[in-house]
């Protein structure tokens, strides 16, 4: 699945391939835009649901120890207190002195060459003093102070402080605060694992590159509660999952790089994180992370809602409260590494063609059928004959008979549907079908009745 040019692959690419064929648009685009929000389209929607629903399936469905939960967004303003966010959860802001244009104080430096990892927010602006770094608009810059990315709201009919609220920054709260449900109702053994999806939002000071940092986001975080005596054995399992999960996306291994998070730079809860990063258009970046957050969480809703967190192994008095292992996977940084590795271009009868590489079992569409010649009604019948009854089977099936059959197969190169099936005279004679693999367009004749297992 490697795309062996990959490293000259730009974002505009991309992103223009995605609003030209309805994977990603603009958030309301219509009226100017919204910045750090972005609409997902026909294809896009099915896209990301197929990473969803395939991340559920290998880290829920197919496993012992997990359960699920769905939990509110909104959530009691004491969760975010407890959990430090209203307090810690900040990143450094700094102001072009002229436009009043904010920016992040770290992305700054990354931006002109500096690495701000482990620096305090002095020592930044220390680096931008004596660097003479300036704004994107060529401008002095202010010094930085600290902004929380959390979006304030307020539940009720009055707007005090006994009624703010917050949109949730992580989906890993709703999670902890199920614990003691989770518990009570199933009594799970140790180790076990609470999952998650679900929409995140953090107010970025600059969101960029694409949907990869954006104010509104979904997230697939897991809550793997144990013994830490067994810590660090569970921590390298999870690490071998983490790589099972990047070959079912098709990732390139090339590509996907360990960060050990050095005991300066992870977050104060955190004895243990690795970053995993990948080579995205904009750079290597961080496609998802991994912490062992040990039992910070489940100890600061103790000893704020003064309900006990222990849990008692079965038959036994040994109490505890469990530690905890946490992948964190975001579901847009998902997409958009998929999308990088299977971006292809290369050249059919003399003509530059792009096509998406997708896996089928991510790909928006299975199959593309279409009758070779639209003003036949005898082709056209049959193809809705074989449309339909390969849609009752794959569901993820679609129709195209607009244009010539040469720009049809462009059309479906570009949106990834792995084959096209084409319904021409010969069909009405034998039931042969002409199906086209997307990556070779090499074109074969199989019987009607062997479409159904064409893949198997």
């Amino acid at each position: 699945m490697y795309n062996v040019v990959m490293s000259d692959l730009k974002m505009e690419d991309v992103v223009s391939l995605c609003k030209r064929r309805g994977f990603i648009y603009q958030g309301s685009e219509v009226y100017g835009g919204l910045s750090g929000t972005w609409d997902y389209g026909p294809l896009g929607v099915v896209l990301k649901r197929n990473i969803m629903n395939l991340w559920w399936k290998m880290f829920v469905e197919d496993r012992e120890d997990m359960y699920g939960v769905d939990a509110a967004i909104l959530m009691n303003q004491k969760v975010w207190q407890a959990s430090g966010h209203v307090d810690t959860f900040v990143d450094p802001l700094c102001e072009d002195i002229e436009t009043k244009k904010r920016y992040r104080t770290d992305h700054i430096l990354k931006d002109n060459g500096i690495d701000p990892t482990g620096m305090t927010m002095a020592q930044m602006d220390e680096a931008i003093t004596e660097n003479n770094i300036l704004s994107p608009e060529k401008n002095k810059l202010s010094q930085s102070r600290t902004f929380n990315m959390m979006f304030t709201t307020h539940v009720g009919p009055v707007a005090d402080e006994n009624s703010v609220s917050y949109l949730r920054p992580e989906t890993a709260q709703g999670i902890f605060t199920n614990f003691k449900n989770v518990v009570d109702s199933f009594y799970p053994d140790l180790p076990f694992g609470i999952a998650q999806q679900g929409k995140a939002f953090r107010n970025e000071i600059s969101p960029r590159d694409f949907v990869f940092r954006s104010r509104e986001f979904e997230q697939m975080e897991i809550e793997y509660f144990i013994d830490p005596e067994h810590w660090e054995d569970l921590f390298e399992q999870w690490r071998q999952n983490i790589y099972e999960w990047f070959e079912v996306l098709g990732l390139p291994k090339e590509c996907i790089h360990e960060l050990e998070v050095p005991e300066q730079d992870r977050a104060h809860y955190s004895k243990r994180t690795i970053d995993f990063e990948f080579d995205f258009p904009h750079g290597r970046d961080e496609l998802l992370g991994m912490a062992y957050r040990t039992d910070f969480d489940l100890n600061n809703i103790q000893r704020d809602s003064k309900k006990s967190m222990e849990y008692t192994i079965k038959g036994t008095n040994t109490k505890f409260i469990p530690h905890v292992i946490e992948p964190s996977f975001g579901v847009e940084r998902a997409l958009m590494a998929v999308l990088s590795a299977a971006y292809r271009e290369d050249e059919q009868n003399g003509e530059r063609r792009t096509y998406l590489a997708l896996p089928e079992h991510l790909a928006p569409y299975k199959f593309c059928v279409s009758p070779l010649l639209k003003n036949k009604p005898e082709l056209v019948e049959k193809a809705r004959e074989v449309y339909l009854d390969l849609k009752k089977k794959y569901r993820n099936i679609t129709w195209d008979d607009n244009g010539n059959i040469g720009k049809r197969y462009r059309r479906q190169d570009e949106i990834g549907t792995p084959n096209c099936i084409v319904i021409d005279f010969d069909t009405l004679e034998d039931d042969t079908v002409t199906v086209r693999d997307r990556d070779t367009t090499k074109q074969t004749r199989v019987k009607i009745e062997n479409l159904i297992k064409y893949d198997e």
